[in-house]
């Protein structure tokens, strides 16, 4: 199946991964996103790439892009710290160094420069505007997708790499459940500008990820993203046609709690400003320690956003046909663990090289298959693992009974 077509409907991290390997492969595709522009919506900000990540953008990306990927891309060790809301340090843990890998394996990267990678020379194959509503498999064994602008895509497999809301999951795999994990969460950024933003906190609580729990179970969770050198200049010294938007060092500070700790209803939350929804994390970290305290109150209005964290039941195996699914459509998490991201670009890196064999000539739901098999295997194992961790640390509501 040499003149292999691939439609992807979904222009998130997953989704732009896979479609830099089919790039790279020659396999022809398009991608469909729903959202009207690349920077329409803010996503996050730092996003913790493991080896899993790391090993799926050297195989998707160009050497270019993985190279201005590596040196963007903050590297603040291995270790994650868990403290009380007194900065008594509860719990903390190393995780492997690979000598092999940039920053030994443990990488931070700001979410949207790492998007602008992965847009690198795929500006004329992603279409914005179009969100995917249905689809159609024709006689003749191909997939129709229809956007909600009215538009279609014909190919002979349909990616659905649309997320949580996924479409695609939702009429191809009507059993599996997404369900409210009954946690709260609001984003936001503290400018690390100058050393008084860093002054508040101890330099141990500021590595790879840092957990400070407090009463009723709320907590924040704390990340750096410190630049080794400006982005900008780091396309311009290496790919002058990778165009990334300049950005300075900050803390992600994650403030979280159950819904029910919240004084308001999810429509009020959600309708609260940046400068509201600061003051109404202030009044529930009110008592914590002082230092703590004005961490908090040094973020910027303007970055904060509230999400609900949501997340997949695991199903059992299904009968493969010329639609699959990638990302948070099929293995949604809690960031309880960090590996969300992770585990979508580990789904492209395999189903590139899946969709490779089938342009070579492998049975196109064979490769399709054996895709399947791997993903829901890892996927759903890190579902699992992140329920539970989430749930034991801070509250998160257990996996219901899964279908397996």
């Amino acid at each position: 199946m040499s003149d292999l077509h691939v439609v992807i409907a979904g222009g998130g991290l997953g989704g732009l991964a896979l479609a830099q390997g089919l790039r790279q492969a020659g396999i022809s595709f398009a991608a469909y996103e729903k959202d009207p522009g690349p920077d329409f919506r803010n996503q996050g900000y730092r996003i913790r790439i493991s080896p899993d990540g790391i090993t799926a953008l050297k195989a998707l990306l160009t050497p270019r892009a993985y190279e201005v990927f590596a040196a963007t891309a903050a590297t603040p060790g291995p270790r994650t710290d868990t403290f009380d809301h007194h900065l008594n340090l509860l719990h903390t843990q190393e995780l492997p160094h690979l000598p092999g890998l940039p920053g030994s394996g443990n990488l931070a990267v700001n979410r949207l420069t790492l998007r602008q990678i992965l847009l690198s020379g795929l500006r004329d194959a992603v279409h914005y505007g179009a969100r995917l509503t249905h689809y159609d498999v024709n006689r003749s064994g191909s997939v129709t997708a229809h956007f909600a602008d009215g538009t279609t895509a014909t190919g002979d497999v349909l990616i659905g790499a649309d997320g949580v809301n996924s479409a695609a999951r939702k009429q191809y795999l009507a059993q599996a459940q997404v369900v409210d994990a009954g946690l709260r969460l609001l984003y936001g950024k503290v400018p690390l500008a100058d050393d008084q933003a860093r002054a508040p906190l101890p330099p141990e609580s500021l590595g790879l990820w840092t957990t400070v729990v407090g009463p009723q179970r709320r907590f924040v969770g704390l990340a750096p993203v410190r630049f080794r050198e400006p982005v900008h200049e780091v396309a311009t010294r290496l790919a002058p046609p990778i165009e990334l938007s300049g950005v300075d060092d900050y803390l992600t500070c994650v403030f979280g709690a159950r819904r029910e700790q919240f004084p308001h209803t999810d429509t009020e939350l959600f309708a609260m400003n940046g400068e509201q929804l600061k003051a109404l994390t202030l009044s529930l970290v009110n008592g914590w320690h002082p230092r703590l305290v004005e961490t908090v109150s040094c973020q910027d209005p303007a970055s904060i956003f509230p999400v609900t964290v949501r997340t997949s039941v695991p199903v059992a195996a299904w009968e493969t046909t010329t639609v699959t699914l990638l990302g948070d459509a099929i293995h949604a998490m809690s960031p309880a663990i960090g590996v969300g991201a992770n585990t979508a670009l580990r789904d492209a890196r395999i189903l590139a090289g899946r969709l490779v064999e089938a342009a070579a000539g492998r049975p196109l739901t064979e490769a399709l298959h054996a895709y399947e098999e791997e993903m829901t295997g890892y996927g759903f194992d890190a579902v699992r693992d992140s329920a539970a961790h989430g749930h034991r640390l801070v509250g998160q509501d257990p996996l219901p009974s899964t279908q397996l």
